[in-house]
């Protein structure tokens, strides 16, 4: 029993330190409504992404891989940013023909 409430002790202490913020005369009216309102928005929010995540229907890994295979195909040619680079040998100019290519 205590280990299955121990998830709930963060939980637990958050709640506690909103109450007390909210309950203090410090507290304003206002500072209490905005921190309800900022609570609700966030409970809508999670159950709105739970009930969504679950209704989402799962892919097979095989249709993954035919996505991921076929973006590559239609993926474009991109030439090399810098051919200056060091490493890449310059592209000769167009010179003389060769005596083998004239005939």
């Amino acid at each position: 029993m205590i280990r299955s409430l121990a998830h709930l002790r963060p939980a637990a202490a958050l709640v506690l330190l909103f109450l007390e913020i909210t309950l203090l005369d410090t507290g304003s009216l206002s500072a209490t409504v905005a921190l309800a309102a900022t609570a609700a928005a966030g409970s809508a929010f999670a159950v709105c992404s739970l009930l969504a995540s679950r209704a989402a229907p799962a892919v097979a890994p095989t249709r993954v891989r035919t996505a991921i295979r076929d973006r590559a195909r239609r993926t474009a040619f991109l030439p090399q940013r810098d051919p200056d680079a060091s490493g890449r040998p310059r592209p000769r100019a167009p010179g003389r023909a060769l005596p083998a290519t004239v005939a």
